[in-house]
């Protein structure tokens, strides 16, 4: 069998992100992006305390941080010496083999691919106040999603740093925002009187604990995404650590903290009943009280962009996945070409589009709730999906090291991903326990299974995909994992000595 030539390759320019564009603070708006802030405030916290009925959300988010907090030192020493756009992909390659790796490639797509579309279906719901103010009506959802649509798909084109600058104007006014909101909350406690409660381990593990905890980790979802940018930082050795861990702790502390004043401004006794009838609308509803109506519109329009900022993240983070297997040919090669003049993978990002595009007709046509079928459904599915990943490559972080520690302290390589993963794969068995409440379905639904099992097949697939690689294109297995190297180096499969010291 030959080595790679450069017939499959027409030049590793074409095959190269832009390096250099990105320093700390650009990756960590793409991180905090994706967790969408106030999306997360104004849904996934009022989705917690009104749907599933449980008031310890304060500290379900401070837990899942403390666990995700574990999972990244782990996670970011194995940054410095796997530098992959690829991020789960390559880590797991590295770490459990290349079947995993490619297992969790098509994981991380399903589940990257559904957190971004999903968005698309509460686009038009966030808009409809912002709209009906300024023109005194609004489209139909499809409508707004399209315009959304068309805006993402564009800015995905263009350089990265273009996009960097983008979220960057968004999330801080819309962080400034939540903090407002959260002052305002606290400002007027229910009956007079600040309550912790929402701390309290009696109110959060009860029943029902494992979807809260899902919820908890949806919001943190994108934190891990510093790796993916990490060939188009400045100096990623110095970056990815920083903007992980900066991360975990920004969303911890604004999440806990606008969790816990929402429930003292309505009060604790209050807070299930509230949400439940109020849902998205009560963060507004409590802002009209305390701050005026201007505060209020000030809060719908950055919930808008909120939404529109999650979605132009998650497209990023797709896209370059879809990137780093075209790179090395597991899938079309075309995937893993980027535009010469911008740096962004082009086909990879229009791919995502053309999706994302399918989906929004496809809801349309047949007149699916967006809001419940597609942004609730499948957004949380997707979110179910990253958690399994990151379970997943927390093994692998401890796989890898034991083959290579280097020169890795014992808690780096060892302690801190053990208590990790033990952590995080107790979460995923109270999350399929609990996924019933999670979908906010029956007990007896088959939602309450099939949303869990796809991913399993999905990996299944994967794993057999690569078994096709080994056995008929073993060029393109033994570049699995290696990331940009794989642009440029010929590796033969009948060296595997050479190939696993790669891995």
């Amino acid at each position: 069998m030959r080595p790679t030539s450069t017939v499959d390759r027409p030049s590793n320019v074409s095959e190269s992100l832009a390096r250099g564009r990105l320093g700390i603070p650009s990756v960590i708006f793409f991180v905090l992006s994706a967790a969408a802030p106030l999306t997360v405030v104004a849904g996934v916290v009022t989705t917690g305390y009104g749907v599933i009925g449980v008031t310890g959300i304060p500290l379900a988010f401070l837990l899942v941080a403390a666990v995700l907090a574990l999972f990244s030192v782990g996670y970011v020493a194995m940054s410095r010496r796997v530098e992959n756009a690829g991020a789960f992909y390559a880590y797991v390659s590295r770490g459990l083999g290349r079947p995993a790796g490619v297992a969790a490639a098509w994981v991380a797509l399903t589940a990257y691919n559904a957190l971004q579309v999903g968005l698309y279906g509460t686009i038009g719901v966030a808009a409809e106040p912002v709209l009906d103010r300024i023109f005194g009506g609004h489209p139909h959802w499809s409508i707004v999603a399209l315009v959304a649509w068309a805006l993402v798909g564009v800015l995905g084109l263009l350089r990265v740093d273009i996009n960097g600058r983008v979220l960057a104007a968004l999330l801080v006014a819309e962080i400034v925002v939540v903090l407002i909101f959260d002052l305002g909350q606290l400002g007027n406690p229910a009956g007079g009187e600040v309550s912790f409660a929402g701390f309290a381990p009696d109110n959060l593990f009860v029943p029902g604990v494992g979807a809260v905890l899902v919820l908890a980790v949806l919001g943190f979802v994108g934190f891990e995404s510093a790796v993916v940018f990490s060939e188009e930082s400045k100096d990623p050795k110095r970056t990815v650590p920083l903007a992980t861990y900066l991360s975990v702790v920004i969303v911890a502390a604004l999440y806990a903290l606008s969790s816990w004043t929402m429930a003292v401004a309505v009060g604790p006794d209050q807070i299930v009943s509230e949400a439940g009838e109020q849902s998205v609308g009560l963060i507004f509803n409590l802002a009209a009280a305390h701050l005026g109506d201007t505060a209020v519109t000030i809060g719908q329009v950055l919930f808008l962009t909120s939404v529109l900022a999650a979605m132009i993240s998650f497209h990023n983070t797709t896209a370059r996945y879809a990137f780093a297997l075209g790179r090395e040919r597991v899938l079309p090669a075309v995937f893993g070409r980027t535009s010469p003049r911008s740096g962004a993978p082009q086909a990879a990002s229009v791919a995502q589009s053309v999706f994302g595009l399918l989906v929004i007709l496809l809801y349309a046509v047949n007149g699916w709730d967006p809001v419940v079928k597609l942004f609730f459904w499948v957004g949380t599915t997707g979110g179910f999906g990253v958690l399994l990943l990151i379970a997943t490559t927390s093994v692998a972080v401890i796989a890898y090291f034991a083959r290579s520690g280097g020169d890795e302290t014992l808690w780096r390589r060892v302690i801190a991903p053990v208590l990790a993963t033990l952590a995080l794969f107790v979460i995923i068995w109270l999350a399929v326990s609990n996924f019933a409440n999670l979908l906010g379905v029956a007990p007896d639904s088959p939602l309450r299974w099939l949303a869990p099992a796809v991913f399993p097949v999905v990996a299944v697939l994967g794993i057999n995909w690569a078994l096709v690689l080994r056995r008929r294109r073993p060029d393109t297995y033994a570049r699995i994992g290696l990331g940009a190297a794989s642009a440029a180096a010929a590796v033969k499969p009948e060296a595997p000595a050479s190939v696993e010291v790669n891995r």
